[in-house]
């Protein structure tokens, strides 16, 4: 079998738990929110690093948190150490920017994983940097690849498809690694949502010489399969509200279990913090 990706980096031993900044996050702020580091980046500098990073042929991955992994990743010190190990994680949740801002990162703004994404692809078609998209339905790819043709005439888009809505066999996974990292993907968003594309990141990290992005539901929205919430709603942290009340069947254990925790136990570390018995910076 002829050889895929070169030599992977070194991420330490399994198990290990990383509260330090990662490796491609050098020169930002970061604060650890619940145990999960979170990054003051912006736009600009996501996109940067991550076209960088995809020019360079680096392993990387990039988180892009919400509430959601928050609570999932204080919840369980497995998918904790998944986070801390992404060499960026950006906040795409209001609450985790009002988060940074309480805990002295006053600059902090949102980097909104369906925002980002258009915004990326547009960078990646201007400066020739190959795309790929893995997840979401077969009808959602078809859907984001006639959006991206139409807005994007000239970006690359080596790779696409809708995996299956179960666990892969070795035989077919090794099939996929192959078939990205032919295809010449620069940059893979990982459509697969939270916690599982960011496990799958993870997993696939050292097999694959590329930026890969976790953007959630931002397949959805781009290819108009799903209704974004207003902005009013998103500026004032309702985001969830509204997909709540578009997908309640799906969303409801998750909103309804995660928000209130993490109102009470982030306010706790907030108080820990003002009080002098904590900082709220990369250790807590």
């Amino acid at each position: 079998m002829p050889e895929a990706v070169p030599p992977a980096p070194d991420r330490g031993a399994p198990g290990r738990l990383v509260q330090v900044p990662g490796p491609g996050n050098e020169g930002l702020e970061h604060r650890s929110i619940l145990g999960m580091r979170v990054d003051a980046t912006t736009y600009d500098d996501a996109i940067g690093r991550i076209l960088d990073w995809a020019r360079r042929g680096e392993h990387r991955t990039v988180g892009v948190a919400t509430v959601n992994n928050v609570m999932e990743s204080h919840d369980d010190r497995g998918f904790r150490e998944v986070m801390n190990d992404c060499d960026l994680v950006t906040p795409d949740g209001m609450p985790l920017v009002w988060g940074l801002r309480l805990l002295s990162v006053s600059h902090a703004t949102r980097v909104y994983g369906p925002e980002l994404t258009p915004r990326l692809l547009e960078r990646a078609a201007a400066g020739d940097v190959a795309v790929g998209f893995y997840g979401g339905s077969q009808q959602v790819i078809d859907s984001l690849l006639e959006v991206a043709a139409q807005r994007w005439p000239a970006l690359d888009v080596a790779y696409a498809t809708s995996p299956p809505f179960r666990p892969l066999d070795r035989h077919e996974d090794d099939e996929v690694v192959r078939a990205i990292v032919d295809s010449g993907v620069q940059v893979l968003f990982v459509g697969l949502g939270c916690p599982k594309q960011e496990r799958w990141m993870h997993e696939h990290r050292d097999r694959l010489p590329l930026v890969q992005v976790g953007v959630g539901a931002a397949f959805d929205f781009l290819a108009g399969t799903k209704r974004q919430a207003p902005a009013v709603l998103q500026r004032a942290g309702l985001e969830w509200v509204f997909r709540l009340a578009t997908e309640p069947r799906r969303l409801w254990k998750r909103y309804l279990r995660h928000n209130p925790r993490f109102v009470m136990s982030f306010g706790a570390q907030v108080l820990r913090a003002r009080f002098g018995r904590g900082q709220g910076g990369p250790k807590n």
